[in-house]
């Protein structure tokens, strides 16, 4: 009997822990609109790190080539590709005089890739404001005037913008949103102004900065070596007083990440702990919370269904199915409010609170180990 009031102590403990996190997102700012019709403002780098992206760079040329004023240079940074990246580049660069193919200089000891080749892009870059996109994203037309107008009415020198989920198998429609969720349990609301420096949210597929303002913080130098760079910078550069924001840009531009669930399982797997970017303190205390509001919820209502005349207490059934019951319409709450984050939904999706456990069990385990192999680089 002990140990369930312990368990409903540790429940009661989450919920208003995630609570507290959440509140602000009844406040949420409405998805940002495109701006077909151009944006006269500071000029606007692109900048797209690759590397053996053949099957995906295709749709994000595209994209960028729609884009209108205030793209002024689009800056494709290959870090040598071998699969025919290269070519599909050149070829739009024959069509468009803004796209650029550069090559990054060879990657140096304790950089990962993508930080590297962004760190190049944004050096080189001539204009004031660099937006990064990465390759397996689509822009719609107006996408890169709606996220700078976006930073210069709210003020922001940093900030990114979630996607649109498209082309995902059923497995993924299944899947993702658990571990999405899990993002959000750990950060708090995205684009919350009340969440600490610490615990802000921020998305590499659309990042937008001001270029003397992270130049002048060292660029991506200060998280060379950072599998989740992008939440990494935010929170360096929150922490010294640089405005940053997360916006919903599902309007904006579409992603399709991975081929199928046991690709992202594997890759988005690596990075979801946010290892690099919190203290080892941090990232146990989050797992912990995970697997309590992620990881028990559906056995617990079972047990709760199957063992019910086993349960001793009256007063501790009760309470252990309410506060189950709370975590759980908290979990379909978010789930309902991100809907306009993917293209197809359809029943893997509404079914995705039953990949919860799985989910747990994914961040207890990437928060053990440490990447060594991604995107087709290895570590050391």
């Amino acid at each position: 009997m002990s140990a369930l009031w312990v368990l409903i102590g540790v429940q009661g403990a989450v919920l208003a822990t995630l609570a507290a996190r959440l509140v602000g997102g009844r406040t949420r700012r409405p998805a940002e609109r495109p701006r077909p019709e151009g944006l006269e403002a500071p000029g606007l780098t692109i900048v797209v790190a690759c590397l053996n992206e053949v099957a995906r760079i295709g749709p994000c040329l595209r994209g960028l080539r729609a884009q209108g004023a205030p793209v002024r240079e689009i800056l494709v940074v290959d870090s040598g590709s071998t699969d025919g990246t290269r070519e599909l580049v050149a070829q739009a660069a024959a069509e468009d005089p803004r796209i650029r193919l550069v090559t990054d200089p060879p990657l140096p000891t304790g950089w990962i890739g993508k930080a590297w080749a962004l760190q190049h892009g944004t050096t080189i870059a001539t204009q004031p404001w660099v937006l990064g996109m990465d390759a397996d994203t689509e822009a719609e037309p107006g996408c890169a005037a709606a996220v700078l107008g976006a930073a210069l009415r709210e003020g922001f020198d940093v900030v990114s913008f979630a996607p649109c989920f498209d082309g995902q198998t059923a497995g993924e429609r299944w899947v993702q949103p658990a571990l999405l969720i899990s993002l959000l349990y750990r950060t708090g609301a995205a684009g919350d102004p009340r969440v600490r420096p610490d615990r802000i949210l921020a998305n590499g597929q659309c990042f937008l900065v001001r270029r003397e303002v992270l130049l002048a913080h060292g660029g991506y130098e200060p998280v060379r070596a950072s599998f989740a760079e992008d939440v990494s910078l935010v929170r360096h550069l929150a922490t010294r007083g640089v405005p940053v924001g997360f916006l919903d840009g599902s309007r904006l531009y579409r992603v399709r990440s991975y081929q199928d669930v046991r690709q992202m399982w594997r890759e988005w797997g690596r990075s979801i702990d946010l290892k690099d970017a919190v203290t080892p303190l941090r990232r146990w205390a989050d797992a912990l919370l995970i697997a309590v509001a992620q990881g028990v919820q559906i056995p617990l209502l079972l047990w709760l269904g199957i063992g019910w005349p086993a349960l001793p207490s009256g007063s501790a059934r009760a309470a252990l199915l309410g506060l189950t019951l709370g975590l759980l319409s908290m979990r379909l709450g978010l789930l309902v409010a991100l809907r306009g984050n993917y293209a197809t939904r359809g029943l893997a999706w509404w079914l995705s609170p039953l990949a919860d456990p799985f989910a747990a069990v994914r961040i207890v385990w990437s928060s053990i180990r440490r990447p060594r192999r991604w995107r087709s680089r290895t570590y050391g």
